[in-house]
């Protein structure tokens, strides 16, 4: 099989992983995977640009990595003023609509005191004085690496990061062929980032309520039904804390729905900031007036005391007449949970219990008989009926 044909099955095969790919990680790892395959290298790398801090942010380290790389690092960042050629040569060169051509870096190519190899050209380098940059011809010898090519990666017309594909020491260097391979690839990358940056955006939407931007009801379902399997699994304690915010009605009728919509937004931000205090916790707007917060893990105390305090800190809203909240958690006695539904019912029993002693702090399931009894019970009203099966009006 010719060479040409060799490329053009990496270009497909690089396409269809990132297509393929469920989550960003999983795109970004098969984008740097891909190329680092297609290139013949031994390890690559895929950056984001970040403009803000200014700084190049690593997403992915793929193949043979060195000590300290990790797969896909927290921290992993680098000043944007050490690789000049990312914002300056970039800008200038390719943002009016020029190729954004790839590069070639060695491990023994010679570079002066400014970093910069005035009138040599590193393997496969398009431009004088623009190969040898002296950070990543340490970086490469410090991993030992013998030779690097560098894409560039453009979406929507602005840069967006880099392609690092690198080779180790005692291989053939990158040439000027491999370079114009690799400014494809990155070309294919790019594609596959933006199809990816689409399908989060549809994600997003789809599970997340637009006026206070939590979870919506569509999620919570999901992460209950896995809750509670987990539960079953390793008794991993779930607790659902469901709350109604008193008032609405009237403050829509009085003051107007903008005014309500704003004591939504509001008491959405309170909800995610107790929320915050219980490691994982969802929270979320299941429809109107009605929010919950899903924690798997903490105890049932922990969540209780949450909740007391979102009670504490809803009644100080303005315009607001606090909010009836109730909970069921697997850490109490509330007999055997057989399905998420099972949960839902208990804790929006309680709510509703609270709700009617209007009562300014949480009530809890299996705390009080009383709310166990009213979740087994047949609802007397069409509306109760619809709380308690856990489903939208």
């Amino acid at each position: 099989m010719g060479g040409e044909d060799v490329r053009l099955r990496a270009v497909v095969s690089l396409a269809q992983s990132m297509a393929a790919a469920q989550a960003p990680r999983e795109s970004w790892r098969a984008a740097a995977l891909g190329a680092c395959e297609a290139l013949g290298g031994s390890f690559a790398a895929l950056s984001v640009w970040e403009r803000g801090p200014g700084r190049l942010r690593v997403l992915v380290n793929a193949g043979e990595r060195a000590e300290g790389e990790e797969e896909f690092p927290d921290e992993e960042t680098y000043p944007v003023h050490e690789f000049p050629e990312i914002t300056e040569f970039l800008h200038e060169r390719w943002a009016g609509g020029g190729e954004p051509d790839a590069w070639v870096e060695t491990a023994d190519g010679p570079a002066g005191e400014d970093g910069v190899a005035s009138d040599v050209e590193s393997a496969g380098a398009g431009e004088p004085g623009s190969g040898y940059r002296h950070e990543r011809v340490a970086a490469l010898r410090r991993r030992r690496r013998g030779c690097c090519v560098v894409a560039p990666i453009v979406l929507h017309g602005r840069a967006w990061g880099e392609l690092y594909v690198a080779r180790p020491v005692g291989v053939p260097v990158f040439g000027r062929e491999d370079a114009d391979f690799a400014t494809v690839l990155a070309a294919v990358v790019a594609a596959g980032i933006s199809q990816t940056e689409r399908l989060e955006e549809v994600r997003r939407l789809a599970f997340t309520d637009p006026l206070t931007g939590l979870a919506n009801r569509r999620l919570v379902d999901a992460r209950l039904d896995e809750a509670v399997e987990r539960h079953h699994a390793d008794g991993s304690v779930v607790s659902l804390v469901v709350c109604d915010l008193n008032g609405l009605k009237e403050v829509n009728d009085t003051l107007g729905h903008a005014v309500g919509d704003r004591l939504l937004e509001r008491f959405g931000s309170v909800l995610s900031r107790c929320g915050a205090m219980l490691p994982g916790a969802l929270a979320a707007r299941l429809g109107g007036d009605e929010f919950c917060l899903l924690a798997v893990g903490p105890e049932a105390d922990e969540v209780i005391r949450v909740a007391a305090e979102l009670c504490d800190r809803a009644s100080g809203l303005e315009h607001g007449d606090g909010v009836a909240c109730g909970i069921a958690s697997t850490g109490d006695p509330i007999g055997p949970v057989v399905s998420a539904r099972r949960l839902f019912r208990l804790a929006d029993a309680a709510q509703y219990r609270a709700k009617a002693a209007r009562s300014t702090k949480p009530v809890v399931a299996g705390r009080d008989g009383e709310v166990i009894r009213l979740a087994d019970s047949p609802p007397k009203s069409a509306h109760d009926r619809r709380r308690l099966r856990g489903s939208r009006p």
